[in-house]
């Protein structure tokens, strides 16, 4: 009985570290090794032999290690600023640093002893003058009170800031998993089943760009198939419809379980949309999307992603209720992600072209301006720029869901800095911090040993044929 409880238990555990997973960035390698953990004792000798040629590549319990990152950044809240206006104001702050509301609260009942709001934050206009401060009884200097004013229109500010930052990881990932990150732990837990293949379908999704003329794989694997297939007729298909907006899975919902889906994606379309208007550049050729100095394109790609999810799971759904006919009236299209300029002078020494979407993004009206009426786009509209460039536009996901890709064979994660596949992840940690492939300079003080691992043969991707003085690694 007590092994049981061990063994029930230690399946719980592993459930939840995969929920956890959610919101970070495991490898699929470690995902397959708590899949695994959290399935024991339910898997056929087939599905055991599948997940174990992930496992065994896990960093978990081995001696392996990566360079990388197993999280997605996470904003810096307001700790220091807290601790600050605690000091200021002499009495202990109960606030919880990284979350934007808790933040204002905290300020809004700190500035109740300087009649302070955060609707009343303009530094000229708002502050009290002596006789207002005496008439509200404050026995403080003008020195002390604008120390405290400034203090609680910096937290006031932070929390502005943390709002929108906690907003773009929230798009970030929205971009790269679907919904998962908001699945509730009791409802993941409840269906082991359902719940493995969210989180290693969502794993497989987080892999990071190789720094490649070759396309990215399918992120549906084997491992993905075998576990899909685990799910049956009482899977918690709302929870796996989060994740994976397709046809096979759409089929298994309600009507009303597609339109509540289908309002959540149109909800991240216009929102990310929103977003992307203001942070368009003007000076950017929209016929290449190549990089330009001065552009945030961490910022562009990663809202892009997210309004481009959104909008192939918005198609999904329409097509799932029959309502395709929809986009004749309104049809927003792509949003097309910057590219490096050296990656796109690759590309045309190796004989290619631009992307032919970014010809059809280009002839069509900004997604942001159809979506807020300033412009139209129709499907009329959006197939004869799909013709001119060469795309079946229903086919290429422009008019329709795109189709069903082939199931990709697992091949373990490559270790990476920035795109270029690395074989060794302490090569990968020194080449990281030396600054090589990032376009900076190289440090002087490890250029040395960068040089060394280079000619060593521990870089094995793809490179173009001559790089940026900026990005190559000279000898001193």
């Amino acid at each position: 009985m007590k092994h049981r409880t061990g063994s029930e238990r230690a399946r719980r555990d592993a459930l939840v570290e995969l929920h956890g997973s959610l919101d970070r960035r495991y490898r699929p390698e470690d995902v397959a090794e708590l899949v695994l953990q959290a399935l024991a004792g339910r898997l056929s000798g087939r599905e055991r032999l599948v997940l174990g040629r992930a496992a065994q590549h896990s960093s978990r319990g081995s001696a392996w290690f990566t360079s990388m990152s197993s999280d997605y950044a996470r904003p810096v809240g307001g700790a220091r600023q807290v601790a600050a206006a605690a000091r200021l104001f002499g009495v202990p702050a109960e606030v919880d640093p990284d979350d934007p509301e808790s933040l204002l609260a905290y300020a809004s009942t700190a500035g109740r002893t300087i009649a302070w709001a955060p609707d009343r934050t303009d530094f000229l206009a708002d502050r009290l003058d002596r006789e207002a401060r005496e008439a509200a009884g404050m026995d403080l200097s003008q020195r002390q009170y604008n120390r405290r004013f400034r203090m609680l229109r910096r937290i006031a500010a932070k929390a502005g800031t943390l709002e929108a930052e906690w907003d773009k990881r929230r798009l970030l990932l929205i971009g790269v998993t679907g919904f998962g990150a908001s699945v509730p732990l009791e409802r993941f837990v409840a269906d082991p089943d359902a719940a493995c293949f969210v989180a290693y379908s969502t794993a497989r999704r987080k892999l990071r760009r190789e720094f490649s003329l070759s396309g990215r794989d399918n992120p549906f694997d084997e491992i993905a198939e075998v576990l899909l297939r685990r799910c049956g007729d009482d899977a918690d298909w709302w929870m796996i419809a989060q994740v994976r907006p397709t046809p096979d899975v759409l089929g298994r919902l309600t009507d009303g379980e597609r339109g509540l889906l289908l309002g959540q994606w149109s909800a991240v379309m216009r929102h990310s949309a929103r977003l992307l208007g203001p942070r368009w550049r003007p000076a950017t050729d929209r016929a290449t999307m190549v990089v330009r100095r001065g552009d945030d394109s961490s910022t562009w790609n990663a809202l892009a992603s997210a309004y481009n999810a959104a909008r192939a799971g918005w198609l999904a759904c329409l097509a799932s209720l029959d309502a395709l006919e929809l986009l004749d009236a309104s049809c927003p299209g792509k949003a097309m992600r910057l590219m490096a300029a050296d990656l796109a002078a690759w590309h045309r020494s190796a004989g290619g072209d631009v992307d032919p979407g970014t010809r059809v993004w280009a002839a069509l009206p900004p997604p942001w301006e159809v979506l807020d009426g300033t412009a139209s786009c129709t499907r009329a509209d959006v197939e004869a720029a799909c013709r001119t460039a060469g795309l079946d536009p229903e086919k290429s996901g422009w008019t329709a869901p795109a189709p069903k890709h082939r199931v990709a064979v697992f091949r373990p994660t490559p270790e990476l800095v920035h795109g270029v596949a690395v074989a060794d992840p302490v090569w990968a940690a020194l080449l990281r911090r030396a600054g090589v492939f990032s376009g900076r300079t190289v440090r002087p003080d490890l250029a040395r040993e960068a040089v060394h691992g280079l000619q060593g043969g521990v870089v094995t991707g793809d490179l173009p044929p001559a790089v940026g003085p900026d990005q190559a690694v000279k000898p001193d």
